[in-house]
C-alpha cells in the first residue's frame, strides 16, 4: 500500500502532531508499506527531498512571511498531485492543512483521510491570545476546513470527536472513528528509569517534587500552576516544582519567568530547558507527581506519559484528560491555582482516585489506521467493479 501524508511540519521539527505522523509513517514503512510525506521546508536544516527511516519526505519552500498560511492553501497542491497519483490514500495530519489535501484527492479521485486533533471553536481568542477580529476569522476558517467532505475522519479522543460533530453535523457514524495516539511504552517504563541521579544532580534531596513539562502556550495553563506554587509551599514546605519548559513561544516563556520573579518563588521552582525524549523518563521518575494544568487538550501526551510511568497525576478536568488519565490521579478545575494546589496536596496525602492503567500503544494505533485505509480501498474497488 502507498500512503501520502500531508503535514505542515515533519521531523526534525518538534511538536505533538509531528510525533504522531512520524511514528505512524515509520511504523507503516516497517510493515512493508510505502510512505510519502509532503511538508514545508525547515530553514537551514533540511533538503527539498530526503529519506528518513524509509519515509520519503518531500519539502516545499514557503515564504517566510505568512509561511504556514501559504502551505495551508494552494502552494503544496502540485507536489501532492505529483506524488498522490500513484498512492492509494491521501492522509492529512491535521485539519489546518485540509484544503490542499482535499483538493488534490478530489482531482485525483483518491480516498482521503483527515486526522483531527483539537478543534478550538469559540476558544481561539482565549487559547491563542488573538484579538477579536483575528479569533473570529480563524474560527470561521476552522469551521470551513472541518466541513470539507473527507472519506474518513479520525479523532484522537472522544472529546475531539464530540467537538468535531458539533461543527460538522453531517458526518455519518461510519465515516468517523476514534484512534488514540500511542506511546513508546518501552521508553516510558518505570523499571527502566532512574530518578535518583536527577535528584542528586539538581540537589532535590528528599523533598516532595511535583513536575510539569511541555510548551508555555496559553492553552497549557502553566501560569495557573505557577500561581499555585506559593499555596503548595504553605501546605508542603519541603516541596519544589520541577518545570521543564520550552522557550517557544518566547513571549509566553517570559510571562512564566516574570511570574516566578514577581511571586518571589525562585527557591521553590527548578526551571529547566527541554531534555531529550530518552532522558525525560528519568526526570518523571525523579518526581512525586506530575501536574497537567491545561485549559484544553485534544489527547494529552504529558498526562499519558506520566501515567505510563506510574506517577500520580493532577490534571484539569478538560478536553480529553479525563479519558487519558489512569492509575492514581486527581482531576481539578481549570484556570484555578487553588484547585491545583489542593490537588497536589491530595497526592501528598494519598487521597487520590485509583483506576486500572490505560495502555496507549503505537502498535494498536497503526493497526487501526491500516484498517481504515484497507476499508476505504475495498470500498473503492467494490464501487469500481
Amino acid at each position: 500500500m502507498k500512503i501520502l501524508f500531508v503535514t505542515e511540519y515533519y521531523a526534525p521539527h518538534i511538536g505533538g502532531v509531528e510525533i504522531v505522523v512520524q511514528e505512524v509513517a515509520e511504523r507503516l514503512v516497517r510493515l512493508g508499506h510505502k510512505v510519502y510525506v509532503v511538508t514545508s521546508r525547515v530553514p537551514h536544516s533540511s533538503a527539498h527531498y530526503e529519506e528518513i527511516n524509509g519515509v520519503k519526505v518531500h519539502r516545499i519552500s514557503v515564504p517566510k512571511k505568512g509561511g504556514r498560511y501559504w502551505f495551508d492553501s494552494f502552494l503544496p497542491v502540485p507536489e501532492i498531485l505529483k506524488l498522490g497519483r500513484s498512492c492509494h490514500i491521501i492522509h492529512v495530519a491535521d485539519y489546518v492543512n485540509a484544503f490542499p489535501a482535499w483538493l488534490a484527492s478530489k482531482l485525483l479521485t483518491k480516498k482521503s483521510v483527515m486526522t483531527v486533533h483539537e478543534p478550538l471553536k469559540e476558544m481561539w481568542r482565549e487559547l491563542m491570545g488573538m484579538n477579536y477580529f483575528s479569533a473570529k476569522l480563524h474560527q470561521f476558517a476552522e469551521r470551513i476546513l472541518l466541513l470539507l467532505p473527507f472519506h474518513k475522519y479520525v479523532c484522537v479522543s472522544e472529546s475531539t470527536a464530540k467537538r468535531l460533530r458539533s461543527i460538522n453535523r453531517s458526518i455519518k457514524d461510519e465515516n468517523l472513528t476514534v484512534i488514540y495516539n500511542g506511546l513508546d511504552n518501552e521508553s516510558f517504563n518505570p523499571s527502566k528509569a532512574d530518578g535518583s541521579k536527577v535528584r542528586e544532580e539538581l540537589n532535590l534531596d528528599d523533598g516532595f517534587i511535583y513536575m510539569s513539562f511541555g510548551r508555555p502556550g496559553i492553552s497549557k495553563g502553566i501560569e495557573y500552576l505557577i500561581g499555585a506554587v506559593p499555596l503548595i509551599a504553605r501546605q508542603i514546605p519541603h516541596s519544589k516544582l520541577l518545570l521543564i519548559l520550552s522557550r517557544n513561544p518566547e513571549d509566553r516563556y517570559k510571562v512564566v519567568t516574570k511570574m516566578i520573579q514577581d511571586l518571589d518563588i525562585g527557591n521553590k521552582v527548578v526551571l529547566l530547558d527541554p531534555v531529550s525524549r530518552n532522558e525525560l523518563p528519568n526526570y518523571i521518575a525523579a518526581s512525586d507527581c506530575v501536574v497537567v494544568p491545561s485549559l484544553s487538550e485534544g489527547f494529552g501526551f504529558t498526562a499519558a506519559e506520566a501515567c505510563a510511568m506510574g506517577k500520580p497525576v493532577v490534571a484539569t478536568n478538560v478536553g480529553s484528560l479525563p479519558e487519558v488519565v489512569s492509575g492514581k490521579y486527581v482531576l481539578v478545575e481549570p484556570r484555578n491555582p487553588e484547585a491545583i494546589a489542593e490537588g497536589v496536596e491530595k497526592v501528598y496525602k494519598g487521597e487520590v482516585e485509583d483506576s486500572p492503567r490505560k495502555v496507549f500503544s503505537w502498535y494498536e494505533c497503526v493497526e487501526r489506521y491500516l484498517k481504515v485505509y484497507e476499508q476505504l480501498i475495498r470500498n473503492n474497488e467494490s464501487i469500481s467493479s
